[in-house]
C-alpha cells in the first residue's frame, strides 16, 4: 500500500467534532481576517475560506446570523448570500482563472454538512483536466498552494471588488 503523507489533515480530524462554540458565529466576532481566512464582510453575511479545501480557492458564504434553517433568512441575507456567491465566483475567475464552479449547500449531518447548525453556502472552483489520476485512482486531492498565499491573492480580489 502507498502512503500520501499529508499531516495538516490531522488537525481536521482531530477538530471536525469540536462541540465548543460555532466557527462561522465565533470567526467573525473576531478582529482577525486574515488569520481566520475571512476574505469579505458584507452587512449580514460574509466570505470565508474553507480551511480544509476541496480545490485551492475554496470559498464558503455564510449569515452572521446563526441559523441551520434556509427558510429562516430573511430577503436581505438571501439576496446578500447570493451576491456574495457571485462576487466569489467573479474573484475566483479574476485572481484563479477558474474555468467552472462546483456551489452548493449541505442542508443537516446527513447530507455531508461537516458544519451542520449554521448553513453555509460552498463555492469549489474547477479548471478543466483537474481530475488527474491522485482523486481518481488514489482518491486524494493535491492543493498546490499555501492557504496564506491563495487568501493574499483573493483579499485583493475582493478589495478591488468591493471599491466598484
Amino acid at each position: 500500500m502507498r502512503q500520501l503523507w499529508a499531516p495538516w489533515r490531522m488537525k481536521y480530524i482531530l477538530e471536525v467534532d469540536r462541540p465548543d462554540g460555532c466557527i462561522l458565529c465565533d470567526k467573525p466576532k473576531e478582529d482577525r481576517d486574515e488569520e481566520n481566512l475571512i476574505l469579505y464582510r458584507g452587512e449580514t453575511c460574509f466570505v470565508i475560506m474553507n480551511k480544509f479545501p476541496y480545490n485551492n480557492g475554496h470559498l464558503m458564504v455564510a449569515p452572521y446570523r446563526h441559523t441551520a434553517d434556509l427558510a429562516e433568512l430573511s430577503p436581505k441575507e438571501r439576496e446578500e448570500l447570493m451576491a456574495l456567491a457571485g462576487m466569489g465566483v467573479t474573484v475566483l475567475q479574476q485572481v484563479l482563472s477558474a474555468h467552472g464552479f462546483n456551489i452548493g449547500m449541505n442542508l443537516g449531518r446527513v447530507a455531508g454538512a461537516g458544519i451542520d447548525q449554521h448553513l453555509h453556502l460552498h463555492i469549489v472552483p474547477r479548471w478543466s483536466g483537474d481530475t488527474n489520476f491522485m482523486p481518481v485512482l488514489g482518491e486524494v486531492k493535491v492543493i498546490s498552494e499555501a492557504l496564506e498565499e491563495t487568501y493574499r491573492k483573493l483579499k485583493a480580489g475582493f478589495e478591488a471588488i468591493g471599491r466598484r
